[in-house]
């Protein structure tokens, strides 16, 4: 019998009904991934005004009021007690007296937003940037406190933003990951992959990790296997599957596993590709500072022109990291100044100031801002007052700044405020909660309406909290 005549009759009635889920899965699943808009379309539940998010996140509790939030009383009151608080202790013991900023703070940009005179570059970009002054932690220890502002939650164990995003719309691109972390060339911060976990969300919508150095970890080929010998195994290993697939139409599971493994295989060409930073012009290069002569501040601006290209590339969540875990120094590898507060952040506002103003300003020429939620985060603030002993300042978790930029924010506005001194937030107390229920409407959703049941609950993003901030939507 003829080979064709052979196949027709083998094709029996129960096998080609067998056959039609698969196929027809397999057309659906070419319709989506042929239309991404729509996918997402129809995943939010309303219009959404960003499409992917980059969050700069500096670990180690970055001072409020040393940085973005002005208080002319620390000057007036600077070396006597706070009023109400003489004997107060806290984190790390009692505290000395007020202690003014080390520097002057310059108003800045059309709004005339005071910020300190440490971050000139930054300051160009005030009049597009929403300020949360009114930032509120529930807890004053870094591991918790980065793992709170980062899935809601101060315990492991949780979802990431990104991994809620990642889950909630998908991939917007064939070839690179939905959610890509970028710690710094120091370190991770603390509570390392913790921040960036899929929590118990399926393990796919976890962050990769990446660095232009290293665009994702043990996806290279081993030397010892020549591109000719690995490209023979892959086309070995797609028959050797194809022809399973075949004769088990049922085995889906085969079928998102090959998926899995065939991305991968994609992505050994195009991490690498996104990861080449000598394809950019010699301005952009400098521009960024990744040719500084501080490799710390050359690596950070390396990691900022990565972002960029992985955010124009849509990657749909992009976690940037300026700063790691204290790892028992205190102030020399993150923002945690318990004792040297003006050395501290003199070594710390020069690495973040020129590559992460340069990254804005790049993201808002190309167009990329109308449609990039942009995040800057810490994990809460530090106490007005000097740590006994110190000329550095203790963790402060009842009083904070973090600030949005981008797709559907109303730039140069302040929102909330701490105390005269920055001590507490006072004028419209802000919770985590209230953040990511913001972040995720400007992304198309219902913070209440976005949830995964897990553990006899629906739980969400924002626990059982969460008000949108209106005041800093455009």
């Amino acid at each position: 019998m003829p080979a064709p005549t052979r196949e027709l009759a083998a094709l029996t009635r129960r096998r080609f009904l067998g056959s039609v889920p698969t196929g027809l899965a397999g057309i659906g699943l070419m319709h989506l991934l042929g239309d991404r808009k729509a996918q997402a379309a129809a995943a939010t539940h309303h219009p959404p005004k960003a499409k992917r998010v980059l969050q700069i996140f500096c670990p180690g509790a970055a001072s409020h009021m040393d940085l973005w939030e002005y208080k002319p009383a620390l000057e007036k009151w600077n070396g006597k007690p706070l009023p109400g608080e003489e004997n107060f202790v806290s984190f790390q013991g009692k505290n000395g007296n007020l202690m003014k900023s080390p520097w002057p703070f310059v108003p800045a940009g059309e709004c005339g937003k005071p910020i300190t005179s440490m971050l000139p570059h930054m300051a160009k970009h005030v009049d597009d940037i929403a300020f949360i002054h009114s930032m509120k932690s529930k807890t004053n220890t870094h591991g918790p406190g980065c793992i709170f502002i980062n899935t809601g939650h101060d315990s492991e164990g949780f979802p990431s933003a990104g991994a809620w995003l990642s889950h909630a719309l998908g991939s917007a691109n064939d070839n690179l990951p939905t959610y890509v972390a970028i710690p710094d060339i120091r370190g991770e911060p603390p509570n390392g992959k913790a921040n960036w976990s899929n929590g118990f969300l399926p393990a796919r919508h976890q962050a990769i990790m990446m660095s232009d150095q290293q665009p994702i970890r043990n996806l290279a080929r081993p030397k010892q296997i020549s591109a000719s010998d690995e490209a023979a195994s892959r086309d070995l290993l797609a028959r050797l599957n194809q022809s399973f697939a075949s004769a088990n139409p049922a085995e889906t599971d085969l079928q998102a596993r090959v998926a899995a493994y065939e991305l991968a295989g994609r992505m050994q060409l195009s991490a690498p590709e996104v990861a080449d930073l000598s394809k950019e012009s010699v301005a952009t290069h400098d521009a960024y500072g990744t040719k500084d002569p501080n490799e710390l501040k050359a690596a950070y601006a390396r990691n900022c022109l990565l972002a960029r290209r992985l955010l124009e590339r849509d990657v749909r969540y992009v976690s940037l990291y300026c700063s790691s875990r204290a790892s028992g120094v205190d102030g020399l590898l993150n923002w945690d100044a318990h004792k040297t507060l003006k050395a501290d952040y003199e070594r710390h506002c020069p690495i973040f100031d020129q590559p992460t103003a340069a990254l804005l300003s790049d993201l808002k020429q190309s167009g990329l801002l109308e449609d990039t939620l942009v995040l800057w985060t810490t994990e809460f603030g530090r106490m007005p007052t000097h740590q006994a002993g110190t000329s550095g300042r203790d963790h402060n978790p009842d009083g904070f700044t973090c600030w949005m930029m981008g797709a559907g924010i109303k730039g140069g506005v302040s929102y909330g405020a701490t105390d005269e001194f920055g001590r507490r937030a006072e004028v419209n107390p802000t919770t985590v909660w209230d953040f990511h229920a913001t972040v995720l409407h400007l992304l198309g959703f219902d913070h209440e309406k976005l949830t995964w049941y897990y553990n006899g609950l629906d739980r969400r993003l924002t626990d059982v909290h969460g008000h949108l901030i209106k005041e800093i939507l455009a």
